[in-house]
């Protein structure tokens, strides 16, 4: 067995979810999940299926982003490995929504970081082992630091 690191640089102004699922349904579901969540939302998603085909399904509401999450999931080409980018919206606009879809069995990640995913490779498949989000932390935050985030926040609309 081989262990793989793949890593995906999110563009900015973007969002990434990575998540594990069971079903070539997960496509339309996570499509219908994405788009009543936020009517308006820009995505895209792709899904690895892992037996039959094994095609990487996709769909979603921009064509740009469609082919981003395909790109990402050829990349990493674990089963029933499922990627959603995203544009204009954070995880926690559909994040609950999209751990709630009946062929969700996990969320590995959501964010606008970098992402390392740590692939297992054997002769039969890939598997993903977990994701490493973003960089290690350089120390606690200061007064100043709790400040500025609190700011962030409302700037952004997340509080009042």
């Amino acid at each position: 067995m081989r262990i793989e690191e793949v890593d995906i640089q999110v563009p900015e102004d973007h969002q990434l979810i990575l998540g594990q699922a069971h079903f070539i349904k997960t496509v339309e579901d996570l499509y219908e999940t994405l788009v009543t969540s936020m009517p308006t939302i820009k995505f895209g998603l792709a899904f690895c299926e892992a037996s039959g085909k094994a095609l990487v399904r996709s769909d979603g509401s921009s064509p740009q982003l469609e082919r981003l999450a395909r790109e990402y999931a050829l990349q990493i080409g674990a089963g029933h490995l499922f990627v959603v980018v995203l544009e204009g919206a954070f995880p926690i606009n559909v994040v609950n929504r999209v751990k709630a879809v009946e062929e969700v069995l996990q969320v590995y990640c959501a964010t606008s970081n970098r992402v390392t995913v740590v692939v297992a490779d054997n002769e039969v498949g890939r598997g993903v082992l977990g994701v490493i989000d973003g960089v290690k932390p350089e120390g606690a935050e200061s007064g100043q630091d709790v400040e500025e985030r609190r700011a962030f926040l409302r700037k952004i609309g997340y509080k009042r």
